[in-house]
């Protein structure tokens, strides 16, 4: 169920993209799995129809969904992520307590640059 938060700093459309691509890299949506039409997703959450096309449009050019004219939109097969990936983020949270989403998010994007030789903030 997506949930939007209307006094977030994040668009709309981020947030239903957000929340869509963790529910399949989560697993909790499947491949082949049915989404809502823009429309009906829309009237759901009480949003533009637009502000929910730019988030499938979003989904579908990161490979998560696709949209076919007789099946509907639906969930790309094997986009879940590994469960042992699920249980590393999990003790990641646990020994980032105290931090908040931005600086835990910070420390893996420098940790993924160090490790794939990109240049960091501090490298610059």
């Amino acid at each position: 169920m997506i949930v939007l938060d209307p006094s977030a700093s994040v668009d709309p459309f981020e947030q239903i993209r957000r929340q869509i691509a963790d529910g399949i890299r989560s697993g909790e949506l499947v491949g082949g799995q049915r989404l809502p039409s823009i429309r009906q997703l829309a009237g759901d959450l009480q949003v533009a129809a637009g502000t929910v096309a730019k988030a499938y449009a979003a989904l579908t050019a990161e490979g998560l969904i696709e949209t076919n004219r007789t099946r509907g939109t639906r969930v790309v097969a094997d986009q879940a992520l590994a469960p042992s990936l699920h249980r590393a983020a999990r003790r990641y949270v646990s020994a980032a307590e105290g931090l908040d989403l931005e600086a835990a998010l910070g420390a893996v994007r420098a940790a993924w640059a160090a490790a794939h030789g990109e240049v960091g903030p501090t490298d610059a």
